[in-house]
């Protein structure tokens, strides 16, 4: 993860030797930028920064003005913890355990948690709700397309965070009472959907996307083969169809564990030949990247132009038609 800007609190400007218009006027000049009512950061720095490292640093702002110890959850938990979420515009996600319904404040959404059988962590400073819970309370309120990247990447080791891969056992026992019966259905369909094969959480939510379509499941991380060998290893495949699906995130042309040694432009090359050996085996190849997938019906006319087969229905078997 990269390592965040540090936060300057206007409490503590005097002991950095500001004036009290020494902040605004700093702000208005770029070189500083208000993260939240009271919190500052550098400006270059936050400019540098990806959406989802700006929403983490504005956790860490939240934490440091709250008077009373607070946890995290829901989409500010992933964050901690590295797990990924879609969508880049989430508030900052807190428990209340009073049972008043909860609130929002300054940015701040509380939801409330009853406080028996809730594991709480400290992680990197911060209180927040134990791995299991925040891909539960996910998968409880969220979309079922949005459970899928956070309940796929807890199913596979994280080498970043150094964390174990969880199973579905794991998952389904944490449900416990601690949702609502239509929340456990929600929970439990996106558990049996998730698969630790799917890559990025942008190959998640592609697949999550497909499914609701109605599209044939695809098989991943499926391998190519020509003459010369190993073409690579497609995020999406349906063999009688002979499609091949590919999602472009941005991670396969700037973090190093993707680049493997080789510049972004030497990726994109790469990229490029490989869909043109697939092609050259009569694949039809379907990309589509992040901004495509946020806009919707997109992916959805993608792949129906690209030959990707839907699911049989009842209503689309002609043998019926014939019963007697």
């Amino acid at each position: 993860m990269t390592e965040l800007p540090p936060l300057l609190l206007a409490r503590d400007r005097i002991l950095h030797g500001l004036r009290p218009n020494e902040l605004a006027r700093r702000v208005k000049a770029g070189s500083l930028v208000r993260v939240r009512r009271g919190v500052y950061t550098d400006g270059a720095s936050w400019r540098k920064l990806y959406p989802w490292e700006q929403y983490r640093l504005r956790i860490q702002a939240a934490a440091e003005t709250f008077e009373a110890p607070t946890v995290f959850a829901r989409h500010s938990a992933a964050s901690v913890w590295g797990i990924p979420t879609v969508g880049l515009h989430h508030p900052v996600q807190a428990l209340t355990l009073k049972n008043d319904g909860g609130r929002s404040r300054a940015g701040v959404s509380r939801h409330y948690a009853d406080p028996s059988g809730l594991t709480v962590v400290r992680r990197e400073g911060l209180l927040v709700t134990g791995r299991i819970r925040t891909v539960l309370d996910l998968a409880a309120f969220t979309p079922f397309t949005s459970a899928a990247a956070p309940l796929d990447h807890v199913l596979k080791p994280d080498q970043t965070m150094r964390l174990r891969a969880l199973s579905k056992d794991e998952l389904e026992a944490g449900i416990g009472s601690a949702y609502s019966s239509a929340a456990q259905g929600r929970i439990r369909a996106a558990i049996a959907f998730a698969d630790p094969l799917s890559g990025s959480a942008g190959e998640s939510y592609s697949r999550a996307l497909m499914h609701v379509a109605g599209f044939e499941p695809p098989v991943l991380q499926h391998a190519i083969h020509d003459a010369d060998g190993l073409v690579g290893y497609t995020d999406f495949y349906w063999k009688k169809a002979r499609v091949v699906g590919e999602f472009d995130g941005v991670a396969k042309y700037i973090k190093p564990e993707f680049l493997k040694g080789r510049t972004p432009s030497q990726a994109v090359v790469d990229e490029k030949n490989r869909e043109n050996r697939a092609r050259a085996l009569g694949f039809n190849v379907v990309r589509w990247d992040w901004s495509e997938l946020m806009e919707p019906g997109v992916l959805e006319r993608k792949l129906a132009a690209g030959g990707v087969p839907r699911r049989r229905t009842r209503s689309g078997n002609f043998d019926a038609l014939k019963a007697p």
